[in-house]
């Protein structure tokens, strides 16, 4: 009774066409689920992923769960998550994610799970890390441990939703450092971001991971930028 009252004055609404759901349903419609462009990257071993960081950085695996397109579904999701507090968002992608990754033989490697982290300031006023429970999910699903004291953001830089591809990559110049580098030695670690444009962002934690000895780094994002 309580929860149907509830429902009437606070509608519980898909957060990609922000249609109402079912009952049953939760975060993303089933109609949404059935045509967000999903990648399928990890399965049909497309390398696109890893051909934006051809040269830069070694990368193992690499994947994404949806193409980003603007004023797109899967643009309203990761503003939702980004933006609005929708934590459940990441929630939801690590777990829908996480159930693929681990029938791939692959990605049962995996050792550990590092997001990309927020400067403290930014933390502070986001109040969570949209990646965090999405980064979790798939830790969760890879029997992997999930890390997130070891890569730390140095720098407090402007958000680069808007800026151009050039910009993006200088923007992330000295941005990162690595604390207790010996939780990650000799590991296979998955790196995790949100979007996946430039790979700017992703090279530079990368290359700062590299300074721990003997590990191997993939890649997974929410979207991608084709």
């Amino acid at each position: 009774m309580l929860t149907n009252v509830v429902n009437l004055f606070f509608p519980k609404v898909c957060y990609a066409c922000h249609n109402l759901l079912q009952d049953n349903q939760s975060v993303i419609c089933v109609d949404c689920r059935h045509d967000l462009p999903v990648t399928n990257f990890h399965f049909d071993n497309n390398n696109s992923v890893k051909k934006v960081l051809y040269g830069r950085v070694k990368i193992e695996l690499g994947t994404a769960l949806f193409r980003f397109e603007k004023k797109s579904n899967v643009q309203r999701l990761i503003h939702g998550l980004k933006y609005k507090g929708y934590e459940n968002i990441g929630f939801t992608l690590g777990n829908w994610l996480g159930n693929e990754l681990k029938t791939i033989n692959d990605y049962k490697n995996i050792d550990c799970v590092i997001p990309v982290p927020l400067h403290k300031k930014k933390l502070k006023k986001r109040g969570y890390n949209q990646v965090t429970k999405f980064g979790q999910q798939l830790a969760l699903a890879l029997n992997a441990c999930f890390i997130d004291n070891v890569l730390v953001k140095i720098t407090n830089t402007t958000s680069q939703t808007n800026k151009t591809r050039i910009a993006r990559w200088k923007n992330t110049n000295e941005l990162f450092a690595l604390k207790n580098m010996q939780n990650i030695e000799n590991k296979h670690i998955l790196l995790v971001d949100d979007i996946i444009t430039t790979g700017a962002t992703l090279e530079a934690c990368a290359t700062v991971l590299q300074q721990a000895k003997n590990i191997k780094i993939s890649i997974a994002t929410m979207a991608i930028v084709p």
